[in-house]
């Protein structure tokens, strides 16, 4: 039975991250699970409504129920609230893409997005995303509060630095370089990614710190055409950046989710207040 659960779960996980449409064949050779068990699983999933099949090219997708549940739990954990009118703010603000990314656990997932980009390029990821901590914004804000330990720590669990393929063209391509920029991020307070996870594209982020704790439960950050965001375009947006940061760290507390994330999160090795002095074992 856990067996089964468990390949149900990597089916699930297989689509959506495969644009939630595949054949039987690619689902069975991917996972390494023999067809007939495969299509074993998908007949289950379909049962309980997580799975559809297109009746006229036969590729299994995921159904809206799994999207529903998700929205659901973060509805009633408060995020959604907390987090859209900070959001619409700051994209109106900014002309940018706004997002909020939660951390759990080893990585960050965006949950939250607002677009102020009207007309030109937009940069419009999918939601649901977890970004590599190593070459963005949203990743470097976070493990900026974090002692360089740690961080390497967590960067490691998702593969370590320099893999091929992995980052933009300005990707850390050592150890110092990667703490040189998180550094960098500790004395501005936000994280910056200008090319590093995708050519052409910048984006900026800060951390949002729970107002007890202390601990980085999430980030707020910013993300638009690298032509539209050079060095004097971030600094000028640094403030309301920043101010959307503070403003989701005092809304966590009405956060169920929040509080359960902060909690979770206090392990983590992290650095003194204001993010510049010396490491202390546990959050305070």
């Amino acid at each position: 039975m856990a067996g089964n659960l468990e390949r149900a779960l990597s089916i699930i996980e297989l689509l959506a991250k495969n644009g939630g449409r595949m054949p039987l064949a690619t689902i069975a050779d991917t996972l390494n699970i023999p067809r007939s068990g495969t299509h074993r699983l998908l007949a289950m999933l379909i049962d309980e409504g997580y799975v559809r099949q297109d009746e006229d090219h036969g590729e299994y997708m995921l159904a809206l129920k799994l999207v529903s549940l998700a929205l659901i739990y973060l509805s009633t954990g408060g995020v959604l609230d907390v987090s859209q009118p900070v959001l619409d703010r700051l994209a109106a603000q900014s002309g940018e893409l706004a997002r909020l990314g939660v951390v759990e656990d080893d990585h960050i997932t965006f949950v939250g997005k607002a677009q102020g980009a009207k007309s030109g390029l937009r940069y419009d990821p999918d939601m649901g995303s977890q970004p590599p901590l190593h070459c963005t914004a949203s990743g470097q804000a976070w493990l900026s509060s974090l002692t360089d330990e740690a961080a390497l720590e967590l960067v490691a669990r998702q593969g370590g630095l320099g893999k091929p393929g992995a980052g933009g063209p300005r990707a850390p391509k050592g150890i110092q370089d990667f703490l040189a920029g998180l550094q960098a991020a500790r004395e501005r307070g936000y994280g910056i990614a200008s090319e590093t996870y995708e050519a052409g594209m910048t984006s900026m982020a800060a951390p949002i710190h729970h107002p007890v704790t202390g601990v980085v439960v999430g980030v707020v950050s910013l993300a638009g055409p690298t032509s539209r965001l050079p060095d004097t375009r971030l600094e000028a947006l640094a403030p309301a950046l920043l101010e959307a940061a503070s403003d989701m760290s005092a809304a966590t507390l009405s956060s169920p989710y929040f509080k359960r994330s902060a909690g979770k999160m206090e392990g983590h090795v992290v650095l003194a207040s204001g993010g510049k002095g010396s490491p202390k074992s546990k959050a305070g």
